[in-house]
This record gives structure tokens, C-alpha cells and sequence, in this order.
């Protein structure tokens, strides 16, 4: 079975053939591609829901996981995580053994597939030329032969006709002679293409074309091959990881009957177990006879009286009259109270005469929108070209920033007016190719834009200077102390301490204090502030500059001026300070040089007579 001797004349359906069997394995590897990324899909569909449902650190939902239902359902979560990534080795494998391999192979075969027909077509073209030929001759032939006719019939009427000369009459025959030479010649040429022709047709359909067939059949024969190969290995890939996932399904099975319902409901005992008795039987009271109403021993006034009951949660359970019954609560301040000295009946604040810091401080916190850190808010905005309005530090980054854009922009421009210049040569040394005026006014724009970021890189250069050298230098023994002292914050104050070391960078912005925003009460903040006492000096600080404390929160300050720190900086560039009893805010640390002392006021006091 050959095609070259059963298919010798379907040249065409077999290119058709084999094209269409390279389609197919097109379409397999696509197939296969498309397997492998809904396996990847799948895989990471898998984590993300095992990571969804998995606790989070520090939260109530660790403690529900101490029961062995839960703990089982942990357990199914971590075995999904590795159920899912045997899907992804599924994608691995079928993308490295199948559709890398096959991608390879698709290229090989079309090249192989284009040669075996180019030769093909080459040996048609051949014959067929052979066979022109061959035609070609015979016509030649043919035509000879009808002159050669021709001439001898002429001759023999110009024999026969006795007017005719004698001249031409022997011009006549020697005309006859010629035209029987040259069908001679013709008969002898096309009598030899004729065996050519044969003997070439008979190597074509006998040698070189079942060669060329036969190279196809077999090149189409190992591409059915190796897609059955390819199919073994889709079905072998997915069989490797059968073992693995009936692990997982195991340990899913063994984490179900793991699952202990007795212990569970031990373990909720002893997570809810009140200590409480129950109630005993109220006695009759007899309103017709003068007597005392009696309780029984086991009542809720004796239980309160006597006191002996024992709280199960850290004392908890004090004062509860019923364990079912809500803990009673003050009454709640009228709503025109914006402080707590307006509460009536509200706790009372151990100082009677309240710090103005304090008043403004509380107002500021029980206001619209409720922020409860005024370190947190958004600072700055649209400043002028020289960044003036921000520190030294930050001025300086953005100055360099800014440098670096304009240099980027003189080296796109020079490049234009590198890449007009050349064209302008090539326009002069070609004129056919271009007017080299018509680029003339390019040139002159690039220049003078170039020789405007230029003045504008030694404008922000200048400023650059001039940041670099004011920038003051911290000593050794500065950044030493720097590290010795902590504020001492109390409720409200406290927690922005605590916010602004959360953040990484140091970086606060308005999403970050509406998530923390402390939706209470306005009593709540002030019954918090109501036992505060004012920050403690830890020492006292020079302003290098002047600073402008636009923004709420911050304090102007002058150049030279002394005053106190109250809480120093925490890692985002600002410091605390305070001028008196009634005026205090942040500054940035860059302005000020800080002192630190633990006897601040003296200190203050003696720098405070040397500045004068």
C-alpha cells in the first residue's frame, strides 16, 4: 500500500489532506491550551476561596476554631490549598510535555510538508515542459511536411506547363528538394523528443513521483503518530495526580470524622459557664396581713446583697442583678451638652478647673466629621513653583525631581534636533528627496525650547543650591537622644500615637482616618478627656526656620524663636511643640533643632537669656 502507485494522480486532494491534518493538530494544541488555563483558572479560583475562608490573625474567629467541627473545616481548607495546586501541576505538565512539544513539531511538519510539494510541483513543471516541447516538435513536423507537399506539386506543374523557362522550372525542383530536406529534419527532431518525452514520463510516474508520495505518507503517518502520543500523555498527566488528590480527599475525610459533637459541647461549657444558680421559688406574699414582704434566700436582692456570687470572666459578672438582664446604664445627656460638665448626672472630672487645651481639644473631636486624630488630615496642596511651603528635606527631593524631568526633556528635544539636522543634510546633498528650508523653522522652535529648559534647569538649580546648603545637620549626641524619650499620651492623644507608628511611611490621608474613625458618642469622647492631664515638656526645641502652621493641627512658628517639645517625632517628619498653656500643634522636625532634657523648663529658661 503506496500512495505513489495508488494515488499517482491526486496530487492536489493529497496537498488538501495534509494541510487539513496539520489543522487538526493545530486545533489539539489549542485545545490543550485552553485545558491547561481553565486548570490554572480553577486552581487559583481554589486558593482564593481557601484563603477566604481561612481566620484572621488576632480576631474573634480564632477562638471558634478550638472546636473540632471548625478545626475540620481548617483542615479542609489547607488540603483544598493543595488540591488546587495539583491542578496547576496538571497545567504545568500538559504545557510543558504536550503544547511545547507539538508548537515544535507544527513547525517542523509545515516545513517538511512545503518541501516534499515543492518537489512535487518541480517534477510536474518538468514533464510538463517536456511535453510543450514534444508538441512543439510534432507541429514542426507536421508543418514541414504540408510544405514539402506543397513544393512538389508546384514543381510538377511548372514541369508540365511548356511556356515555363527552363530556369525555373530547375528553380521549382531545387525549391521541392529543399522542402522534402526540412520534413526530413522535422521527422528526425520530433521522432527523438517523442522518446525523450517517453522515457522522462516514465521516470515521473514510475520514480520521482511515488518517491515524493511516499515521503508525504510517511511524514503524514508519524504526525498521526504523535498526536496519539500527545493524547496518552493528556490522559497520563491527569492519571499522575489521581494518587495526590485522593490523599487530600482522605485527609478531608479523616479532618470529618475527627469531628467529636460531645467534646464540642463540653468545650462550650466551659467557654459560657456562668457559675450562676438558679433561681429558687418566690414565697407567696400575703398583702392582707400586716408583714414585711419576704424574698426567698435564693432571690435577686440577696444574691446582690450577699455578693458571694463568683464571676466566671474576670470580673465581668460584678454587679449583675440577673443573668439574663442587661447591666442598667446612666441616663443619657441631653443633646444640647457639648462638654461634661453640662451632664447633670454624668461622671465628674477629677479636676474642677479644666486645661483651655483640653476644651478646644474635646470640641475638636466631637465635631463633623469625626477624625479622631488631627495628624491624620491631608496636608499641602497646590504650592508655588519653588516648593516652598514644604521642608527642607521634601523641598529638596522635589526640586532634584524636577531637575531630573527637565534634563529629560533638553535630551528629547536634542535628539529631534539631531534627527532634522541630519535630514537637512541629506535634503541638501539630495534635493530631490526634500527641501532642506522646510525644516529651517523646526530647527528654530527645538532651539529656542531647548535654550528655555535650560534657563528653567539653572532656575530650580539655583534653588537646589540653596536647599543643600541650609539644611542643617544633626549631630551624633542629638540622634542619640533623640531615641530617650516617648510622649506620655493618655486616651484620645494616645491612640494618634499609636495610628501614626501603625502606618509603614509615616504617611497619613483622609481614607486612613475615616476607617479609623471612632463612631461614639460625643459624651464618650469627654468622659475620656475629662481624667486627662496635660502632655509633659520632655524638652525644648529652636526653629531654624520660619514656618507658616496653615493647616489644622500645626502651629506657626518663627525663626529663632524658643519653645516646648511635648511629644517628639515618631517617624513622619513632625514634632509637637508648645508655646503656652493655650497654644501648641506640630511643626516639622527639619525646623526645629530639639532639645532633649529631663529638667526642660530650666533648660528653656537659661537658652531662652542667652537668645536675649
Amino acid at each position: 500500500m503506496s500512495w505513489g502507485t495508488e494515488l499517482w494522480d491526486q496530487f492536489d486532494n493529497l496537498e488538501k489532506h495534509t494541510q487539513c491534518g496539520i489543522d487538526v493538530l493545530e486545533k489539539y494544541i489549542k485545545f490543550v491550551k485552553e485545558r491547561t488555563e481553565i486548570e490554572l483558572s480553577y486552581a487559583k479560583q481554589l486558593r482564593n476561596l481557601s484563603k477566604k475562608y481561612q481566620p484572621k490573625k488576632n480576631s474573634k474567629e480564632e477562638e471558634e476554631y478550638r472546636y473540632t467541627s471548625t478545626r475540620a473545616f481548617l483542615a479542609t481548607l489547607n488540603e483544598m490549598n493543595d488540591y488546587a495546586g495539583q491542578h496547576e501541576v496538571i497545567s504545568e505538565n500538559m504545557t510543558s510535555l504536550i503544547t511545547g512539544e507539538l508548537t515544535r513539531y507544527v513547525q517542523e511538519l509545515k516545513q517538511e510538508r512545503k518541501s516534499h510539494f515543492h518537489d512535487g510541483r518541480k517534477a510536474q513543471q518538468h514533464i510538463e515542459t517536456c511535453w510543450k516541447q514534444l508538441e512543439a516538435s510534432k507541429r514542426r513536423f507536421e508543418r514541414d511536411c504540408k510544405e514539402a507537399d506543397r513544393a512538389q506539386q508546384y514543381f510538377e506543374k511548372m514541369d508540365a506547363d511548356i511556356n515555363v523557362t527552363k530556369a525555373d522550372v530547375e528553380k521549382a525542383r531545387q525549391q521541392a528538394q529543399l522542402r522534402h530536406q526540412m520534413a526530413e529534419d522535422s521527422k528526425a527532431e520530433y521522432s527523438s523528443t517523442l522518446q525523450k518525452f517517453n522515457s522522462e514520463q516514465h521516470d515521473h510516474y514510475y520514480t520521482h513521483i511515488p518517491n515524493i508520495f511516499q515521503k508525504i505518507q510517511e511524514m503524514e503517518e508519524r504526525r498521526i503518530v504523535r498526536i496519539g502520543e500527545s493524547m496518552k500523555t493528556f490522559a497520563e498527566v491527569d492519571r499522575q495526580v489521581i494518587p495526590i488528590i485522593g490523599k487530600c480527599l482522605d485527609e478531608i475525610t479523616k479532618a470529618a470524622e475527627s469531628i467529636d459533637h460531645k467534646n464540642d459541647s463540653q468545650l462550650v461549657i466551659e467557654a459560657f459557664k456562668s457559675g450562676f444558680e438558679p433561681p429558687g421559688d418566690i414565697d407567696f406574699e400575703d398583702f392582707t396581713q400586716p408583714m414585711k414582704r419576704t424574698i426567698s434566700e435564693s432571690s435577686l436582692s440577696n444574691s446582690r446583697a450577699d455578693g458571694k456570687s463568683e464571676p466566671k470572666f474576670g470580673g465581668k459578672s460584678k454587679g449583675k442583678l440577673w443573668p439574663f438582664i442587661k447591666k442598667n446604664k446612666p441616663p443619657p445627656p441631653p443633646p444640647a451638652s457639648a462638654s461634661p460638665s453640662a451632664v447633670p448626672n454624668g461622671p465628674q472630672s477629677p479636676k474642677q478647673q479644666k486645661e483651655p487645651l483640653s476644651h478646644r481639644f474635646n470640641e475638636f473631636m466631637t465635631s463633623k466629621p469625626k477624625i479622631h486624630c488631627f495628624r491624620s488630615l491631608k496636608r499641602g496642596g497646590a504650592g508655588p513653583e519653588d516648593f516652598s511651603n514644604l521642608p527642607p528635606e521634601q523641598r529638596r527631593k522635589k526640586l532634584q525631581q524636577k531637575v531630573d524631568e527637565l534634563n529629560k526633556d533638553i535630551q528629547k528635544e536634542m535628539d529631534q534636533r539631531d534627527a532634522l539636522t541630519k535630514m537637512k543634510d541629506v535634503y541638501i546633498k539630495n534635493p530631490q528627496m526634500g527641501d532642506a528650508a522646510s525644516v529651517d523653522h523646526r530647527l528654530a522652535e527645538l532651539g529656542q525650547n531647548i535654550e528655555k529648559l535650560r534657563l528653567e534647569v539653572q532656575k530650580f538649580e539655583g534653588w537646589l543650591a540653596e536647599v543643600e546648603g541650609r539644611l542643617p545637620t544633626r549631630t551624633e549626641q542629638a540622634r542619640r537622644q533623640s531615641g530617650l524619650y516617648e510622649a506620655q499620651n493618655t486616651s484620645a492623644v494616645n491612640s494618634c500615637a499609636q495610628d501614626r507608628e501603625s502606618s509603614p511611611d509615616g504617611s497619613y490621608t483622609e481614607e486612613q482616618s475615616q476607617e479609623t474613625e471612632m463612631k461614639v458618642p460625643a459624651t464618650d469622647f469627654d468622659d475620656e478627656f475629662d481624667d486627662e492631664e496635660p502632655l509633659p515638656t520632655i524638652g525644648t526645641c529652636k526653629a531654624l526656620y520660619t514656618f507658616e502652621g496653615q493647616n489644622e493641627g500645626t502651629i506657626s512658628v518663627a525663626e529663632g524663636e524658643m519653645l516646648y517639645v511635648i511629644e517628639e517625632d515618631k517617624g513622619d517628619g513632625w514634632t509637637r511643640i508648645r508655646r503656652n498653656e493655650d497654644e501648641e500643634g506640630y511643626v516639622p522636625t527639619s525646623y526645629v533643632e530639639v532639645y532633649l532634657d529631663k529638667n526642660a523648663k530650666d533648660v528653656y529658661k537659661s537658652l531662652q537669656t542667652i537668645s536675649e
